[in-house]
């Protein structure tokens, strides 16, 4: 926090289960006006066999059972600015698809009720883009129109960013921009004003500090390649980036 602070970056911290959703509260509480949180279940979490357990991650020793009135429960709470993760994950995930759909569809109808952003953890499988079309799917009900939807670490294609950007949709970018050129062609293509920075901590640190655990101090170094790829000043794009962050989750 003392690293973020002195390099001038506020964070969201991110829900997986309903153990680090409540301690992504606790957190926002602690750091009042530099923390905000999400509250989610994501797909890798999903189902009653196999279901992955990064130790890295969770609070809890053992892998939760989802429940929606648990996560509803703690989304009621000031702190809590979106509904996150969730979605699909068909990278690591392909035998609980619909139990991932299920989950998904909950925690979607969740954050429309109390009109909160709906940001996904769309993991598609390899050369596809299957997970976002799921979520599509999902979300093809016309109330979803005026719901704020973000796809967190878009890892597409570039027509699918297309498809996602005509219908609204924000996207987030890590430090992988920084090291990986797969991303620059989607990054120069959408608008600055759709795009949010991201650290995926402790995952894909960038390139400075690959190999090491990732933290939020680091996403610096992700906005300045974000300003090279868009061909901006970096006080401009951090400026913009700020302000989307601030808009889109309704920041006080």
């Amino acid at each position: 926090m003392q690293r973020a602070a002195e390099a001038g970056v506020k964070m969201i911290a991110v829900g997986t289960q309903a153990g680090t959703s409540k301690r992504a509260i606790e957190i926002a509480r602690e750091f009042p006006g530099s923390v905000w949180a999400t509250v989610g279940f994501h797909p890798d979490h999903v189902g009653d066999e196999g279901r992955y357990h990064d130790k890295n991650e969770q609070v809890e020793t053992r892998p939760e059972n989802f429940d929606i009135k648990v996560l509803r429960e703690l989304a009621l709470d000031p702190k809590v600015v979106a509904i996150s993760e969730c979605g699909f994950d068909l990278f690591r995930r392909t035998d609980t698809k619909k139990d991932q759909e299920n989950v998904f569809s909950e925690q979607a109808y969740l954050a429309r009720e109390l009109n909160k952003p709906l940001m996904m953890h769309c993991r598609p499988s390899k050369g596809t883009d299957n997970a976002y079309e799921y979520a599509l799917e999902v979300l093809k009900d016309q109330g979803f129109n005026s719901l704020v939807k973000i796809m967190h670490f878009y890892a597409g294609s570039l027509e699918m960013a297309k498809k996602l950007s005509d219908l609204g949709f924000y996207f987030t970018f890590g430090g992988v921009i920084t090291f990986s050129e797969s991303y620059n062609e989607i990054v120069r293509y959408l608008p600055l004003d759709r795009i949010f920075i991201e650290t995926d901590c402790p995952y894909v640190a960038p390139q400075s500090h690959r190999g090491k655990r990732n933290e939020p101090s680091h996403v610096v170094e992700t906005a300045y390649k974000l300003a090279e790829l868009k061909g901006l000043e970096f006080k401009r794009t951090a400026e913009e980036l700020y302000k989307n962050s601030v808009k889109v989750f309704n920041l006080n």
